[in-house]
């Protein structure tokens, strides 16, 4: 770390160093999201905005089918759902390049309503949230008002199906409250159910 500090100080100005590590700092946190698996998933009842580069008739907004579909002019029907907008954005412009060659697409996401995640049981506030950002098994049960006087921490499930199947994930409570186990405090995944008994 001293080595890189060195460095930065002989290739920046002083007076420019705090704007550098500024900038090395939040490229490197950028990097560790991207590197995480934590780029936004497409998912049911999302609105896109898809457009194509200097063709306004291929711009519009688009709302993901509960089957994970959407039907764009030229490209036709698309599964988007569980993937990000960047590789949606290049199967379209795959598809349209017969139509139109070097076409310049843009998928973004301009509402979100496919992240949700529901809590159950013995927590103050039960129910479904829909989010716009990815949460944690201790931020969901956050979401919902934290535990009853009657909960048993000890015991969570959380419930996910996976390609047909359903799958629980053990979560102890007590454990994560004392720094042991956090492996299990997994991201959620939309659809995912945290049960407290």
């Amino acid at each position: 770390m001293q080595s890189l500090i060195k460095l930065v100080h002989r290739l920046v100005p002083v007076c420019a160093l705090p704007s550098a590590l500024l900038l090395m700092s939040l490229s490197s946190l950028a990097n560790a999201q991207a590197g995480n698996g934590l780029e936004y998933r497409i998912g049911p009842e999302d609105v896109l905005h898809i457009s194509v580069w200097k063709e306004d008739d291929l711009d519009r907004m688009v709302l993901v089918r509960p089957d994970g579909g959407i039907s764009f002019p030229l490209a036709g029907d698309i599964q988007v759902s569980g993937r990000t907008p960047l590789e949606v954005q290049d199967e379209i412009r795959s598809r349209l390049q017969r139509y139109v060659p070097d076409a310049e697409v843009t998928v973004s996401v301009d509402e979100i309503s496919g992240y949700t995640v529901f809590v159950l049981g013995e927590v103050k506030e039960p129910g479904q949230f829909t989010l716009g950002r990815y949460v944690d098994v201790v931020q969901a049960l956050t979401l919902a008002g934290g535990f009853t006087p009657f909960a048993n921490g000890r015991s969570i499930q959380i419930l996910r199906r996976q390609d047909g199947v359903e799958v629980t994930y053990a979560f102890d409570f007590r454990d994560v409250s004392r720094g042991r186990d956090l492996q299990q405090n997994i991201v959620l995944q939309s659809g995912d159910v945290v049960l407290v008994p």
